[in-house]
């Protein structure tokens, strides 16, 4: 099963590239346009979330294309796990959807843990944060 990754530097630049990254890879394997979008929205969700809170360098993204669907796993420096914050009125103004967005379109199927408990060749002290698409959705 083809699997990617790509460093992600602490920049405003990273979210963006890196979901240029993951829909290049996605439509060279021919996958539809739907699980496209959804995989690079929440790619760039969890991204941002490391380039914004995360401590350490950046992060890096690996990427798996399966025959069942598509796994992404962002790996960062920070140990706390992420929040979905209690949004008020005010809240929705200053952000905090993100994760809101990732568990909509992954039907709930995302999470984190410590780096090292999961796949891909990027293993730093921190955290992982994935999420997981089906080909069929």
């Amino acid at each position: 099963m083809p699997e990617y990754t790509l460093f992600c530097p602490p920049l405003d630049t990273s979210p963006h590239i890196a979901r240029d990254f993951v829909a290049s890879v996605l439509r060279a394997q021919r996958l539809d346009d739907e699980l496209v979008d959804a995989a690079t929205l929440c790619t760039s969700e969890l991204v941002t979330n490391a380039c914004v809170h995360a401590k350490g360098d950046g992060s890096a993204l690996w990427l798996s294309v399966e025959p069942a669907g598509v796994r992404v796993v962002v790996f960062d420096g920070d140990e706390n796990p992420p929040v979905i914050r209690d949004l008020t009125p005010e809240g929705w103004e200053r952000g905090g959807r993100g994760l809101y967005l990732v568990d909509a379109f992954t039907d709930g199927r995302w999470g984190s843990g410590p780096a090292l408990a999961y796949g891909g060749p990027a293993r730093p002290a921190g955290k992982a944060v994935w999420f997981d698409l089906s080909r069929r959705r």
